[in-house]
C-alpha cells in the first residue's frame, strides 16, 4: 500500500524545497488538501449557543511521511498548524490562513 511505504527527500530536493516553499505547500494543498470555512456551535453557561465560522485549511493524507513534509515545510514558512485527528492537519490561525490565502488560491 502507497501510505506504507518510506517517503524522503534527496538533499537536491531539500535545496528545492527551501528555494520554493510556498510552491511545494501549494502543491500539498491542491492534491490532498481543503480551503474551506469551519463552522462551530458552542454552549455556554445558562444553555445560550453561540455559533462562528472561519477559514481554514485542512490537508489529510494516510502517509505519516508525506503529513510530516506537508508539517516541516509549514513550520519552514512559519505557518501554524494543529494535527487534529491521525491523518488530518489544519491550519486555522487567522494570519496563517491570510498568509496561506496570497499564494496558494482556490484548487483547480
Amino acid at each position: 500500500m502507497k501510505h506504507t511505504r518510506r517517503i524522503t527527500l534527496e538533499l537536491w530536493q531539500w535545496e528545492a524545497v527551501n528555494a520554493c516553499p510556498k510552491w511545494f505547500l501549494a502543491g500539498f494543498v491542491h492534491s490532498d488538501g481543503w480551503r474551506g470555512v469551519n463552522k462551530v456551535t458552542c454552549r455556554g453557561p445558562g444553555g445560550n449557543t453561540r455559533r462562528y465560522s472561519y477559514p481554514r485549511y485542512q490537508f489529510t493524507n494516510a502517509s505519516g511521511d508525506i503529513r510530516n513534509l506537508f508539517t516541516d515545510t509549514c513550520d519552514l514558512l512559519d505557518v501554524g498548524w494543529t494535527q487534529m485527528t491521525e491523518r488530518v492537519v489544519t491550519v486555522s490561525r487567522r494570519q496563517d490562513v491570510a498568509f496561506l490565502d496570497t499564494f496558494i488560491g482556490p484548487k483547480s
